[in-house]
């Protein structure tokens, strides 16, 4: 997907909080989809991965980038290839539910 420049720049700016509990929605979507057996799993893993590199070339997430390029590399990894690392879906909702926790909060 080719994001506009209006949504790119309202992208950045979100915190890192908020973009990475946007990006674990469609990664939650992508897994409940997937346990439904319906192809549209893979539309929202596309959307995830893409909402996750438009954070990773965020400037503001630079002291964040090895840790936003491991998680890409897993969730491409459980999603995609052999599951090497081992992750499960109840983990991969742990983790993206403390960013959204953290986004709520910030809201409040």
């Amino acid at each position: 997907m080719i994001f506009s420049e209006q949504f790119k720049n309202r992208w950045l700016v979100f915190s890192l909080a908020e973009q990475m509990a946007n990006i674990g929605a469609e990664i939650g979507r992508a897994i409940n989809w997937r346990k439904k057996g319906i192809n549209e799993s893979r539309a929202f893993f596309e959307r995830g991965l893409e909402l996750l590199d438009l954070t990773i070339e965020d400037v503001k997430n630079r002291k964040r980038l090895a840790e936003l390029l491991r998680v890409r590399e897993c969730l491409v990894d459980y999603f995609c290839f052999d599951n090497i690392y081992g992750s499960n879906d109840e983990k991969w909702n742990n983790y993206f539910y403390g960013f959204n926790y953290a986004a709520n909060l910030n809201q409040s």
